[in-house]
């Protein structure tokens, strides 16, 4: 098993920028593929990006792509999410995500999760 905590999440103005880390516990972290989601109060959770296991290959949501990177440090059991250009529309509760087998933009075929951190854009 894995535990996610996410940190970096806070107020920011919009067109400034953010970086999101969640930290994993244990010694197998690269076992694991990595995702971000976001939840908006009253919508539904949304796929944000993905990594690979190693890092090699990467998947975007189509409303963060060019603005957002994830990127992840297996010696560290850490993932990013780098956010640039922060709109207010990406204002959510954002959490990680971990699976050893499915690595893609299903949040329900994830096992593992945060308990997310707070993003808020002001306009």
């Amino acid at each position: 098993q894995v535990q996610l905590v996410e940190s970096g999440g806070g107020l920011v103005q919009a067109g400034g920028s953010l970086r999101l880390s969640c930290a994993a516990s244990g010694r197998t972290f690269s076992r694991y593929a990595m995702a971000w989601f976001r939840q908006a109060p009253g919508k539904e959770r949304e796929f944000v990006a993905a990594i690979s296991w190693s890092g090699g290959s990467t998947y975007y949501g189509d409303s963060v792509k060019g603005r957002f990177t994830t990127s992840r440090d297996n010696a560290k059991n850490t993932v990013y999410l780098q956010m640039n250009s922060l709109k207010p529309e990406d204002t959510a509760v954002y959490y990680c995500a971990a699976d050893p087998f499915f690595f893609g933009r299903v949040g329900r075929e994830y096992d593992y999760w945060g308990q997310g951190t707070q993003v808020t854009v002001s306009s």
